[in-house]
């Protein structure tokens, strides 16, 4: 018994709506370049992360080196600017 897969396949001339193109290639299908009929490669979709990166928590990092403390950078820009000149 032969079973017989089709791979989803793209012309060159419908590259341009990369719509379907981009569908494909997020379900995780592997598609076929092809020139009147004639395979030129395939488009191989790449592999998903093994797991999403984890960003650190700069508001408690920015506490824990800052404390409760402001800076209010408008009034010493003012200052230095008045200063000079």
């Amino acid at each position: 018994m032969w079973h017989i897969v089709s791979m989803p396949s793209v012309n060159l001339r419908e590259l341009r709506n990369t719509r379907q193109l981009k569908i494909w290639l997020k379900a995780g299908e592997t598609v076929e370049l092809r020139e009147r009929n004639c395979v030129l490669g395939t488009i191989v979709p790449e592999k998903p992360l093994a797991k999403p990166v984890e960003w650190p928590d700069f508001a408690a990092r920015l506490k824990r080196n800052f404390g409760d403390r402001t800076i209010n950078a408008v009034e010493i820009l003012i200052e230095e600017r008045n200063s000079r000149y």
